[in-house]
């Protein structure tokens, strides 16, 4: 006969085994991006002298802070401790999206500096950074669905110290995409 803890311990394993596999398929999606961007690198409208905008690299500093916050709130549901969970909580919702609206700010910085995504004006560096930073804020925007059914749960109270899968599942998630803009920013930071 299989205890409850043992379900729940296979329930958790196999969730966090289904996500895994979904963000290698996401990481996927990325490493192609990254690829066409290489080969790209001979066109003749390729700019070599592009640099990130400011606001890019302010996102970077938001969303590892995020990370931590994350972390923090998983940490503290552990030891039962609700209302520094609930802070934690809402301060990665919060830095989330300042993270989204610093990645708009970057592409307004972007075209301020006379550079355009799409169009006749527009080059196939700046095209592939816009394709790269929005296909990134949609996965992150599935994060913060994520975050905001964890936040949900958190305040009807389903996480407890011996229950915290959910909000385990949200934070690998988050985790993940953090890395995959720490990935995104050093590629197009460094690779010109």
């Amino acid at each position: 006969m299989i205890t409850i803890e043992e379900q729940e311990l296979r329930k958790g394993k196999t969730y966090k085994m289904l996500l895994l596999f979904g963000m290698i398929s996401i990481f996927m999606i990325f490493a192609g991006l990254s690829s066409a961007y290489v080969v790209s690198k001979s066109r003749p409208d390729w700019l070599k002298d592009f640099q990130l905008p400011s606001a890019f690299i302010y996102s970077t500093i938001v969303i590892l802070i995020s990370s931590l916050t994350f972390y923090g709130a998983n940490k503290a549901m552990k030891v039962n401790n609700r209302q520094l969970t609930t802070i934690l909580l809402l301060s990665t919702l919060a830095l989330g999206v300042t993270f989204i609206m610093l990645q708009f700010k970057g592409f307004s910085q972007v075209v301020e500096n006379g550079y355009f995504f799409t169009g006749s004006e527009s080059n196939v560096t700046t095209s592939f950074l816009y394709i790269a930073v929005i296909v990134h804020i949609a996965h992150l925007l599935g994060g913060i669905i994520s975050l905001l059914i964890v936040i949900y749960n958190h305040f009807k109270q389903k996480y407890n110290p011996s229950q915290t899968l959910g909000i385990e599942l949200s934070a690998m998630y988050w985790h993940f995409m953090d890395f995959i803009w720490i990935y995104l920013f050093l590629f197009f930071y460094f690779y010109k």
